[in-house]
């Protein structure tokens, strides 16, 4: 995993959020966007603010780790 300082210079990165993010305006959703051969993920109520990036397979385990309850 790799911490950027900010997405604000990542141009050209195409957004996408869940459609199972809660109540659009209580804000509660992350945003993820394809980047070569890896994701960026960041909160959505900050999208010019930090945001991690994570191998493929990163971001399944992370995803599935969330999804059993193990974090």
């Amino acid at each position: 995993m790799v911490v950027r300082a900010t997405s604000a210079g990542v141009a050209g990165l195409k957004w996408r959020k869940s459609t199972y993010s809660g109540d659009p305006s209580i804000g509660t959703c992350v945003e993820v966007a394809a980047m070569d051969g890896s994701r960026a993920v960041r909160d959505s109520k900050n999208p010019t603010g930090p945001m991690l990036t994570f191998s493929v397979s990163e971001l399944r385990t992370l995803i599935t780790s969330i999804k059993s309850g193990e974090l």
